[in-house]
């Protein structure tokens, strides 16, 4: 499945000159960048870079010190409360954990966010959505099972399906490869592909994983000390002769395959 090239314009998340501190520490220190509909964006940094505390601020969770925040045409933090949870429900988070009740099945775990916010929906209806999300997501042969009988790619697979079952315009990923084998993550970026597509989201994929990243992003930006060292397609990006985007690309495709080899 290869990554689907963006025409159109239409911005979904529009961010110019944004500033978080917490502290004396300066996290965020002139964040610029534009998210198009049906784009994927993927941001890469070191830990701490501040790539967590950005996707909270795009949600609502965290407020800015300073500049402008706007999704889906709404400025997130001069809202109110009620038209902050309405966007949010836009807005879907794939966290790195999966997130999944442990005491609830699949099927519970599915049902949860769609009874609590589409309550109009009869019995019927909530077992069709159920089904039709884990089909899109290779996984309905789980319905009945328990996340401690699902492996960490179904649990990651899950997630994104518990999240896709309110048909969110924005997906947030938060590192959706980590600890996963290649073969899994294999799957799941093919799986972000499909979201993509199927359900014509945007999404900023916060990532370790340059594979993840080639695979899954149209633009690709770098965070380095509180900015963005670099934002383009993966070939621009990897083509620069800059020292901090090569120590990046080399700890990923050389170091990792000199320990493989070991």
């Amino acid at each position: 499945m290869e990554n689907i090239e963006i025409d159109n314009q239409e911005l979904v998340i529009s961010i110019k000159d944004l500033k978080k501190s917490f502290g004396n520490l300066n996290v965020l220190n002139g964040i610029n960048i534009d998210v198009l509909k049906g784009e994927n964006i993927a941001i890469l940094g070191r830990s701490g870079s501040g790539k967590s505390v950005l996707i909270k601020i795009i949600s609502g969770l965290l407020k800015p010190d300073s500049g402008l925040v706007k999704v889906l045409g709404q400025e997130v933090d001069k809202i109110t409360e009620k038209e902050l949870q309405a966007l949010r429900m836009k807005i879907g988070f794939s966290f790195q954990s999966s997130a999944l009740y442990d005491s609830m099945s699949v099927r519970e775990n599915l049902e949860f966010p769609l009874v609590r916010n589409k309550r109009e929906l009869n019995e019927k209806e909530v077992n069709e959505a159920i089904e039709s999300v884990l089909d899109d997501v290779g996984l309905s042969q789980t319905i009945n099972q328990m996340p401690s009988e699902l492996s960490g790619g179904q649990k990651k697979r899950i997630g994104i399906a518990r999240t896709l079952i309110l048909k969110p315009e924005i997906m947030l990923y938060d590192e959706p490869t980590s600890g996963l084998d290649p073969i899994t993550c294999i799957e799941i970026n093919n799986l972000i592909l499909k979201v993509q597509q199927q359900y014509k989201t945007s999404s900023i994929i916060i990532t370790h994983d340059l594979t993840c990243a080639k695979i899954t992003a149209n633009k690709v930006a770098i965070l380095l000390d509180g900015k963005f060292l670099t934002i383009g397609n993966f070939k621009e990006v990897f083509s620069s002769n800059d020292a901090n985007v090569k120590a990046f690309h080399d700890y990923n495709f050389i170091e990792k395959n000199e320990n493989t080899e070991k």
